[in-house]
């Protein structure tokens, strides 16, 4: 079925991800005869299609496909449910310079509840009409959801509207390489405001049944973790819908991140493949991080304590809407690794230049967890970069960029049965997908207690190193009290 997720199994195969769902969909669903014929697991809808021999299609041969993800293996053109990611970036562009152009029009008024259910659609003929200009891309249809509710959560991070259009539309959308293992595609807005994220069908619809009490919380707080969401949108093309989320992005690419990792507070299978390793910046995972930073990432007591609360507090929001899976994004820029790398290599590259002043309000890592918000066009005093700072065991300087991601993901029967069949096999409290409350509890105690620790407030500054024979020594969080007194 196509646009769906699916596995193909044919006589007597053994499912390659055995230690997934599908194996477990694999065991409840399929007969225990042989069969003479392949068998399509659609993983949407946990039933079994019989599919008609030789007919696994010879146009899946010349391309490379995650999901609904796709690369021509001859032009090396990427495909999102067989629209093109160029056709796909100039539809984006068009309709939202359409949706957010039509709603300055409207008066601003308060959010009602009626709004978070709205949906307005427009039609984009490629010959134009008279409420559209002409393109040339094939035709296709903009949907924009909750356009109200999003745009007061857009005012409240301080996003006006000319500026949001000037991020998204005024210069090409630029692709990221390295969009992961989840079948997405991610744009990323050319001065490094925004991402766009395509998500699926059940992501899109429990965003929306979301929006209330996101609404109500971004109200109370506006100091979170959590993904600022900044729009939701729909491009119907080829008969298929193309959903996209438009979201904070957390890791500037102007800022050089010399680790990268995605931390669960897993221990299962949290390492990252050889394939990843591969790549100029590999996303490393929980037991990457233990093996490599076994000190953990050392901060003053001031924003450990205000970080540690802001997670406490997110991951109640989550555990109260029943949503896990949810990883916490970590970009670590390291400035004296920087600065040995400008000086052996003389000229500045352009990720080296200096940050432009965010648009948005609350969206930098240190204004998720504490302090006032800059006023717009402001850089950081401390020249931080947005980044929260911290040490690593060596001394060495760093800025760490963080946020919570993947929150779409609630506790359904998919989840459950997945769990259930991982337990079976593996030690139930180590896997990844676990309970809501569970997830919560293990998430928060990993992040506070193993990525994260607190340099004692005396030592926070100059009290931390201590010199021998000239060097500068750092000592470790965990031996600062026993060295106490030491000249």
């Amino acid at each position: 079925m196509p646009g769906y997720s699916s596995i193909n199994l044919s006589c007597g195969d053994v499912c390659p991800e055995a230690d997934t769902v599908q194996a477990a969909l694999c065991l409840l669903c399929l007969p225990a005869q042989k069969h003479t014929h392949h068998t399509t697991i659609d993983l949407d809808f946990c039933r079994v299609a019989p599919q008609m021999p030789g007919s696994s299609g010879t146009a899946q041969s010349m391309k490379k496909t995650i999901g609904h993800r796709g690369v021509e293996t001859t032009t090396g053109e990427t495909t999102y449910k067989k629209t093109t990611s160029s056709a796909l970036k100039g539809a984006i562009q068009l309709g939202i310079t359409h949706t957010v152009g039509s709603l300055s029009q409207k008066a601003e008024r308060d959010v009602l509840m009626q709004d978070f259910v709205v949906v307005e659609s427009i039609f984009f003929p490629s010959e134009g009409s008279n409420l559209t200009p002409a393109h040339h891309y094939s035709d296709f249809r903009f949907k924009t959801y909750a356009p109200i509710a999003f745009r007061y959560f857009r005012e409240l991070f301080g996003i006006r509207p000319d500026d949001y259009l000037y991020s998204l539309c005024n210069e090409p959308l630029i692709e990221l390489s390295n969009p992961g293992a989840s079948g997405s595609l991610f744009y990323v807005s050319s001065d490094d405001e925004f991402i766009i994220k395509t998500v699926q069908h059940k992501e899109a619809e429990f965003l929306q049944k979301l929006l209330p009490g996101y609404f109500m919380n971004i109200n109370q707080n506006k100091r979170t973790l959590l993904p600022k969401f900044y729009g939701l949108y729909c491009v119907q093309a080829g008969g298929k819908n193309i959903r996209i989320v438009v979201m904070n992005n957390l890791l500037p690419r102007i800022i050089p991140m010399h680790l990268k990792y995605d931390l669960k507070g897993s221990t299962y299978k949290r390492r990252a493949s050889p394939k990843e390793r591969e790549k100029a910046v590999p996303i490393y995972k929980d037991l990457d991080f233990i093996q490599d930073l076994p000190d953990g990432l050392l901060l003053e007591a001031d924003n450990y304590n205000a970080l540690c609360k802001t997670i406490q507090r997110d991951c109640l929001l989550l555990q109260s809407f029943k949503i896990m899976d949810y990883s916490l994004l970590m970009g670590i820029h390291n400035m004296d690794q920087a600065s040995r790398e400008r000086e052996r290599g003389g000229a500045v590259t352009p990720d080296q230049r200096r940050p432009q002043a965010q648009k948005s309000l609350y969206c930098t890592a240190m204004e998720s967890i504490q302090g006032e918000a800059r006023g717009k066009g402001a850089l950081d005093s401390e020249d931080h970069m947005g980044g929260i700072p911290a040490r690593n065991n060596k001394g060495e300087r760093l800025l760490i960029y963080i946020g919570i991601i993947d929150i779409l993901q609630s506790y359904r029967f998919i989840k459950k049965l997945e769990h259930s069949w991982k337990a079976l096999v593996h030690d139930g409290d180590t896997v990844s997908v676990h309970r809501p409350g569970f997830y919560a509890e293990r998430f928060q105690q990993f992040m506070c207690n193993t990525v994260f620790k607190k340099i004692p407030r005396k030592y926070a500054c100059a009290g931390v190193f201590q010199y021998a024979k000239g060097n500068a020594v750092f000592i470790p969080s965990q031996n600062l009290e026993k060295n106490e007194g030491r000249p």
